[in-house]
């Protein structure tokens, strides 16, 4: 399991819109490629979003299906990149002053022997949240700059 925390200097209701922005993920996630289409109702659990996500040769096109949606205190969603990846990812958000704690949790899901889940790799995707996390971070303070402006 992969485990990363932030502060954003954004409320959690901006931190909220930006996860609930399927077109958005492509600007912040590390490995999307391009979002293919989604579910107007996203993040409303079972709605999904088809991207394209991967490096070079290993890209794939697949979906995240939303599993909870608590605005704008929480989303859990189901990921995948198969025949690699399948994992569930969670966004807590708790408001701290004026901006938001941010934690992302991701852990494998099936069976451990499908799976190329091991030390090594979660410490490559520790690496991969954390960068997703700055990511977020500094989309959601632009977003806030454009509200109080």
């Amino acid at each position: 399991m992969s485990r990363s925390t932030t502060t954003i200097e954004a409320p959690p209701h901006v931190v909220y819109a930006v996860l609930a922005d399927p077109p958005s993920y492509e600007i912040w996630v590390v490995g999307n490629k391009s979002i293919r289409g989604y579910d107007k109702s996203w993040p409303e659990p079972g709605s999904a979003f088809h991207h394209k996500v991967g490096f070079g040769l290993l890209a794939t096109k697949d979906k995240s299906v939303a599993l909870e949606a608590d605005p704008p205190r929480r989303l859990v969603m189901e990921v995948r990149a198969l025949p690699f990846i399948r994992a569930t990812v969670s966004f807590t958000l708790r408001a701290e002053g004026s901006g938001t704690s941010v934690t992302m949790e991701e852990r494998p899901r099936g069976d451990p022997r499908e799976t190329v889940w091991n030390p090594l790799f979660d410490t490559a995707v520790g690496l991969r949240n954390a960068e997703t996390l700055r990511r977020l971070k500094r989309l959601a303070e632009v977003r806030a700059g454009a509200v109080h402006h």
